[in-house]
């Protein structure tokens, strides 16, 4: 399969009294077909890492240097006009954290589906046609033709987040970007949150999906892989089962501990622990990995050195940014 998204070297900061960098130096790639997760303590950079990949960062984050390609677009290096009508929403569509809000209070769902197909195509297209539209895309994704008719507050929160997905999939893009998409969500709606994000992909609607989350119980239900964050930058990558299973960074081992566990077999679950300590300030980040003031593996070596990312002779697949693991 070929790469549809290619990161490479990315660098973003928050400017303001200070520059922060929210991510600094973060390097992967993805594959048509593929689920990636994207996991880490909040504030880790998960969210600004979404936004630069989008090519369309909030006001006070600012692009710094490196490259993100999807398909053959490289989003930095395009003309403004041309990235919004040719690439968002068509090749690669991006729905933030709490992007239910979005929808227009005193607009019907799909008065809003109008503004944004005018808008996206430059086209004065007719009301019936936008109507047919939206209502075969609604239906195909699981959303009834009555919920295009009513206004966001006579919606549920889980029914709002699928809307807001459905119109971000209107034209079929090859990625789709979802941050938190079940964080504001009761039980039951996260589930059906996740599978119809599995049916987009099952469907052909969408071809690959990357799912930001603090949550990793829910990226398991449906990633393929998975990188870890923490601190502006990736420590770990692999697959999402050797993730959970297997995890190498004693950060990624932290979280996986931190997860609440059911075993249907009714053995005593797994006593949770938790990290140490909290996230250092990016305004000053440490020295060497930036892990080790927290980490209970740390070594003198590890506060003066940055680790390199590294692959471990028994993990072909799998990549860590840790000293643990260099001969």
């Amino acid at each position: 399969m070929s790469e549809l998204l290619i990161v490479e070297d990315l660098r973003g900061y928050y400017t303001g009294a200070y520059q922060v960098y929210g991510v600094d130096g973060v390097t992967f790639s993805m594959v048509e077909g593929e689920i990636l997760g994207l996991a880490g303590e909040s504030g880790c950079g998960k969210s600004t890492l979404a936004e630069l990949i989008s090519g369309a960062p909030r006001p006070l984050l600012l692009y710094e240097s490196g490259k993100v390609q999807v398909h053959e677009y490289q989003i930095y290096q395009m003309d403004e006009e041309l990235l919004r009508t040719e690439v968002k929403c068509k090749i690669m569509s991006y729905v933030p954290q709490a992007s239910m809000e979005s929808l227009n209070p005193v607009k019907r769902i799909i008065d809003f589906i109008m503004d944004v197909v005018r808008e996206r195509t430059g086209k004065k297209e007719s009301k019936k046609e936008i109507y047919k539209l939206a209502k075969k895309h609604f239906t195909r994704v699981g959303l009834d033709e009555d919920s295009l008719k009513r206004y966001p507050h006579e919606l549920s929160g889980g029914m709002k987040q699928r809307a807001v997905i459905a119109i971000s999939t209107l034209w079929n893009p090859s990625l789709l970007i979802v941050d938190e998409p079940t964080s504001a969500l009761d039980v039951t709606s996260q589930k059906q949150m996740i599978k119809m994000l599995f049916d987009l992909k099952q469907k052909g609607i969408i071809q690959s999906i990357l799912f930001v989350s603090h949550d990793i119980a829910s990226l398991r239900q449906i990633c393929d892989r998975c990188l870890i964050m923490y601190c502006g930058i990736v420590v770990e990558t692999g697959k999402m089962d050797d993730i959970i299973n297997d995890p190498l960074h004693p950060y990624t081992e932290g979280l996986v501990s931190s997860i609440v566990s059911f075993n249907p077999d009714g053995t005593k679950p797994k006593e949770l622990k938790s990290i140490p300590g909290n996230q250092p300030d990016l305004r000053n980040p440490p020295s060497g990995c930036r892990f080790h003031p927290r980490c209970p593996e740390a070594m003198t070596h590890c506060k003066q050195y940055e680790p390199p990312m590294i692959i471990p002779p028994h993990k072909k697949d799998h990549n860590v940014k840790c000293w643990l693991y260099k001969k």
